[in-house]
């Protein structure tokens, strides 16, 4: 079967997705959520006049000439707390002490502060003066925060596909939205394959390796944003496979995800089960590393099967699966932060794209990249050490230093 490109492989994967179905979440549930619908404010924000901080609401006019050594004097006649509605209209001559956040009394059109005033004993349980002589003209307005200056009534406020962040969900909490309206969180489904891997407590033994794969990518999967189905390790058998697989299915996974079993290996059955009780759209792309990229579905489920080494599993996963779990979640799929950096060391590659593992630093104003060390599918280390992955075109075999190349931020 031919290699197809990495931009191809892609939009096949992303072509038989779509987002799963939305529900309504309590409010306190929905941070880290993407919404499945616009949203209104249904009100004001503020929702009425309110002071913006502690002191006296007056009439501008009746200070128009006050200054510290002809200070106002002005009647107070109402005290109001935020919380808690005035019970009268100021007229000329008066003023109501009022609180940060309570609502603007009739009448009034200013705030004065209380630094502004003699009323200098301000400790919890105070009575209110039945005088306040203040020393400043406040201007119309003044501290005063008026409705709707926030938001206004029938204004967009969060698009669908947005994932709620904690300051999205205090407006939501604002503007009265008890439940919020999102997308499910997609299922997938996880399995490794080989009989030669073990649980990670296990020690280890010839020919024996521990089962990292389940845990780099279940995180990546919760990263992105979706539940993991922890489906365990396959033997080496059809059987064994077939029955994980089936697992899923039952589970109502929306995707599985497999790593290893998918290249043309005599104990690989991963790929041969998928196709005796499903369909492959492609087996290998032209990509380094990763080639053995495996895409179809199994009993009307998607399917993903990921190479077994470590480096690949990550990179296929960054490259194909975490845009169909953004898509599936009702976000736009979108790559990784992505600038331009100098190579401080020729690069070589087989022609195929490559996506290898880096150190991006800033030297001398300029962004230079420099490679971890070798690029073995299987050193994990080089990519627990890389800040970035930088791309190689497909056709591309030798870089200078100095060239130019597009970099993917991990970081």
């Amino acid at each position: 079967m031919t290699l197809i490109s990495v931009h191809e492989a892609r939009e096949r994967i992303l072509s038989h997705f779509d987002p799963v179905e939305t529900t309504q979440l309590p409010l306190a549930q929905a941070a880290g959520r993407v919404l499945a619908a616009d949203i209104r404010a249904a009100d004001d924000l503020p929702p009425f006049d309110n002071s913006s901080m502690d002191g006296f609401a007056v009439i501008a006019a009746d200070l128009a000439d006050a200054a510290a050594n002809t200070p106002r004097t002005l009647r107070v006649v109402d005290d109001i707390p935020a919380g808690h509605a005035p019970a009268i209209e100021i007229k000329p001559g008066q003023a109501a002490r009022i609180m940060t956040g309570a609502p603007l009394p009739a009448g009034a059109d200013a705030v004065v502060p209380v630094e502004e005033t003699d009323f200098n004993d301000r400790s919890p349980g105070t009575p209110l003066p039945e005088y306040v002589q203040i020393f400043k003209p406040p201007p119309v307005g003044a501290n005063i925060r008026k409705q709707g200056s926030d938001v206004r009534a029938g204004q967009s406020m969060l698009t669908a596909g947005h994932m709620l962040r904690p300051q999205d969900v205090g407006m939501l909490a604002m503007l009265g939205v008890a439940l919020a309206p999102v997308y499910r969180r997609p299922r997938i489904a996880l399995l490794s394959s080989g009989d030669e891997l073990i649980p990670v407590e296990a020690p280890l033994s010839p020919g024996k390796i521990r089962d990292a794969n389940s845990y780099t990518l279940a995180a990546l999967i919760e990263e992105s944003g979706s539940d993991v189905i922890r489906l365990g390790v396959a033997a080496d058998q059809r059987e064994s496979v077939q029955a994980l697989l089936d697992q899923a299915v039952e589970q109502r996974a929306d995707l599985i995800l497999s790593s290893a079993g998918v290249s043309v290996g005599a104990f690989d059955f991963v790929k041969d089960v998928v196709e005796a009780h499903g369909s492959l759209n492609f087996w290998r792309v032209n990509m380094r590393p990763g080639k053995p990229l495996t895409f179809g579905e199994y009993r009307g489920v998607r399917f993903i099967g990921l190479p077994g080494n470590p480096v690949s599993a990550f990179v296929g996963f960054t490259v194909f699966v975490r845009p169909a779990l953004e898509k599936m979640s009702g976000r736009t799929p979108l790559d990784p932060p992505r600038v331009r950096v100098r190579l401080s060391e020729p690069i070589r590659s087989d022609g195929r794209e490559s996506y290898l593992r880096a150190i991006v630093s800033k030297e001398g104003g300029a962004l230079t990249a420099r490679l971890t060390g070798h690029q073995g599918s299987g050193n994990l280390l080089s990519l627990v050490q890389a800040n970035a992955l930088l791309i190689l075109r497909a056709g591309v075999k030798f870089l200078a230093p100095g060239e130019e190349v597009d970099a993917w931020m991990l970081e």
